[in-house]
């Protein structure tokens, strides 16, 4: 198994089984789950023709390293992996106005998990972000974000500040979100070729990542809270952007 990489929660695992099943060498369930979510993994997983094998709870949790695996995982072929080179040939190929998220520092895999849902939810086209002191797709982020890890691109690049340039001179702004930003979100044109630039937990962005930002919003608040989740804000932002484009609006 050293070139298997593991998947669990019923979720990933089922959108795995549904969207690339060919990378699934076997599959290992709780022996003592019968129910019909299950059942259905189950009859996808024979489908296949993918090995299954039913193992003790204490069994997948030593898989799982103790995480909340929900009774089934699942040893694959690696998901491809992108790389900085990667970028320009994506961009070639969008078909409309480019829809990117780039992540300054994200380090948490819960909220990096929740990102990638957000993104695939809002049809973002890639998520970027630097490979040092970031967290890459770990098995805790593929479960966090319900398959999205399989299904949108994730590029770590070794410079993210070069990146930024890169996206610039292919005439994509650079949004960047922050609390003590002079622009309001909702009285921003996010409508255009555009990269929503958010920074890590409690730090937010690094000083050269928001200088290179074309513009800086920030999410308006009512109650006393200083700041939201780096999650949370992506989300915000993220439908924002898709109200406008779904509205063609433009302030």
């Amino acid at each position: 198994m050293s070139e298997s990489t593991v998947v669990f929660g019923l979720h990933a695992v089922e959108v795995l089984l549904k969207k690339c099943p060919e990378r699934i060498h076997c599959l290992n369930i709780l022996s003592e789950r019968h129910d019909p979510r299950m059942q259905l993994l189950l009859k996808l997983a024979q489908q296949h023709a993918i090995k299954i094998q039913f193992m003790s709870r204490v069994t997948l949790d030593q898989l799982s390293h103790q995480a909340n695996h929900q009774g089934i995982i699942a040893f694959c072929h690696p998901a491809r992996r992108y790389a900085e080179q990667d970028l320009p040939q994506l961009l070639r190929s969008l078909s409309g106005p480019a829809f990117l998220l780039i992540l300054d520092g994200v380090q948490d895999p819960h909220n990096l998990g929740a990102c990638l849902r957000s993104a695939d939810a809002a049809g973002v086209h890639a998520v970027i972000a630097p490979k040092d002191k970031s967290v890459g797709l770990t098995p805790t982020v593929c479960k966090v974000a319900c398959g999205a890890a399989e299904t949108v691109p994730f590029i770590q690049v070794t410079n993210l500040a070069r990146t930024l340039r890169f996206l610039k001179e292919q005439n994509i702004w650079l949004f960047g979100a922050a609390g003590e930003a002079p622009q309001n979100l909702y009285q921003t044109n996010l409508n255009m070729p555009l990269g929503i630039v958010l920074g890590a937990e409690g730090a937010g962005m690094r000083r050269l990542t928001r200088e290179h930002c074309d513009v800086l919003v920030y999410i308006p608040m009512r109650g006393t809270v200083p700041s939201l989740n780096v999650s949370v804000a992506t989300g915000i932002v993220l439908f924002e952007t898709v109200r406008q484009r779904a509205l063609k609006i433009k302030y």
